[in-house]
Parts: C-alpha cells; sequence; structure tokens
C-alpha cells in the first residue's frame, strides 16, 4: 500500500510537521482543520463561518486523492464553548445530514484563541 500524504498549503504543516491528510490504501485521514479562510487566511468571527471554512479546506483535502464527505465514516468536532453545538448545526448538516457518519463532539481548548472548532475526520472507500 503506497502513503499519500496531503497538503492544504498551511503555514502549520511545515512549522509542526504535518500533512493536512494522509491516505493509505483505502482510508484517508484528516487532521485536525481549523476555520481559518483557505484564500485569505483570515479568522473569521462567527464559529458557524469557521465550521464552513474547515470543512471548505477538507472537502479539497478529500477531492484531491479522490474521496468525498461521502466517504467519510468518522468525524470529531472540537468546539471551545458548548454554546458553539446549536450554531455549527447548519454547516455541518448542510455537508453530513445524509451521510451521518459516526460523530463525537468535545469542548475543549485549542491553540490560537481565535480558534472555535476544529475538525478531523476518517474516510474509507472499500
Amino acid at each position: 500500500m503506497s502513503r499519500r500524504l496531503i497538503s492544504s498549503g498551511s503555514p502549520f504543516e511545515a512549522h509542526v510537521g504535518y500533512s493536512r491528510a494522509l491516505v493509505q490504501g483505502d482510508w484517508c485521514f484528516v487532521s485536525g482543520t481549523t476555520g481559518y479562510d483557505p484564500d485569505t487566511r483570515a479568522m473569521p468571527e462567527r464559529v458557524a463561518d469557521q465550521a464552513a471554512n474547515a470543512l471548505k479546506v477538507i472537502g479539497a483535502a478529500l477531492a484531491e486523492r479522490g474521496f468525498s464527505f461521502g466517504d467519510v465514516v468518522r468525524v470529531n468536532y472540537y468546539i471551545t464553548d458548548p454554546a458553539y453545538w446549536d450554531e455549527i448545526a447548519a454547516p455541518l448538516r448542510a455537508v453530513f445530514g445524509d451521510i451521518r457518519p459516526a460523530a463525537t463532539c468535545t469542548v475543549t481548548g485549542l491553540i490560537e484563541p481565535l480558534m472555535k472548532i476544529e475538525i478531523d475526520l476518517t474516510a474509507f472507500k472499500g
């Protein structure tokens, strides 16, 4: 099985030493992705906008190696305030509403104060 790395171009990838995603066989593992706008690198104030940006970056990483959101089997959401759960429902439902992967949401701190959500996931094409 070949191991293929996917980069989103984020400066964090080279700085810390990780890939946006890694494909191993029929599996794609997407690293934690926060809400920076992928074009401007600006962080929106609203958590729903951050979630939408994270999903945009994740979708591009999946597509780069022939995966899609329909292949997602597991997703983890990390939010910094439990009140954000209702605010992120719409962008999450727009992507995962019909797919309904196994999911977990954890309330935790993130590495930058502006970050309100981080999303990681696993996809399988088998």
